[in-house]
């Protein structure tokens, strides 16, 4: 490990960033470092600008990764470099203002029923009765559920933060066949047994969560089954919970804590999604105009 890595390993840590984004901020440095064959630390402002340039132009990143390349390289050189370039500050991409996909209950329904594997449906179903991301998902452990308080203690959420979730009583029964399945000491949803080439059948996986892929391979399948033609994902489960409360008449401020939301402004966006808040306006607006000339 060269000092450099070393050094930023030290200040993520000190700094208290997860073990999930300190990798991410490695591999994004890693990359920077291969594109131009040497050190960081021995680049210009002009060369990182030219990077940015190449990961939008030829690379034609999103711009969420460019994001999370732009914070992986501004920690670098402004905390560990102690750089205040301002091209990292006049690079920042311009933000979206796109609304995400919805499902609607029975298309939930229709996609979680052709999940036949158990961990998976378990697993998926989880994700969408909690609101979970999928990392939050596959990653619960046994202690993480309160079946007095009937609430899911989600640890090392986006920002390494934990919260608390309501857990509906199906999923908790669902957790509860699922897990006297493999009866795992600590994972609810433990890696599954290796079949690697090479290997002899049934080899022992690595003691840790299901792997994230697994997940996202298998939503896509029972998509493309269900004959749903929204571009959904895993993460769709979880816009779709928000919406499905708020269309309940749930708090949009319960909503906000149940997805771990630090503004209420991005819980907001949901409230855009919901027919029968345009209902609702449209309702209004008639009986303004009612009475005019």
């Amino acid at each position: 490990m060269t000092a450099l890595r070393q050094k930023m390993v030290e200040d993520m840590q000190l700094r208290g960033l997860s073990e999930r984004t300190q990798e991410t901020y490695l591999r994004v440095v890693r990359q920077l470092a291969e594109h131009y064959g040497r050190s960081p630390d021995q680049l210009s402002q002009e060369q990182l600008r030219q990077y940015f340039l190449y990961l939008k132009n030829d690379r034609q990143l999103s711009r969420s990764s460019c994001t999370q390349v732009l914070s992986a390289l501004k920690f670098l050189y402004e905390q560990t470099l102690r750089r205040k370039w301002p091209v990292l500050d006049f690079i920042r991409p311009a933000p979206e203002r796109k609304l995400p996909v919805i499902l609607s209950v029975e298309e939930v329904r229709q996609i979680l029923v052709r999940l036949r594997q158990p961990h998976y449906r378990v697993c998926l179903s989880t994700i969408y009765g909690c609101g979970l991301r999928l990392m939050e998902g596959v990653s619960l452990q046994v202690r993480d559920i309160d079946s007095g308080r009937r609430v899911l203690h989600v640890r090392g959420g986006k920002g390494n933060k934990d919260r608390y979730v309501p857990l509906p009583e199906r999923v908790l029964e669902q957790l509860r066949g699922y897990w006297r399945q493999h009866r795992h000491p600590r994972w609810l949803f433990p890696r599954r047994q290796v079949t690697v080439k090479g290997l002899p059948p049934g080899t022992p996986a690595p003691d840790g969560p299901m792997d994230e892929s697994g997940g996202g391979r298998a939503f896509r399948a029972a998509l493309k089954e269900s004959g749903i033609s929204k571009p959904a994902s895993v993460h769709t489960l979880r816009h779709s919970y928000a919406t499905h409360l708020l269309e309940a008449g749930v708090n949009l401020r319960q909503i906000q804590l149940n997805l771990g939301h630090d503004s209420l402004a991005t819980t907001a966006i949901y409230t855009h999604l919901t027919p029968q808040g345009a209902v609702q306006a449209m309702a209004i607006i008639n009986q303004v105009m009612a009475d005019l000339p």
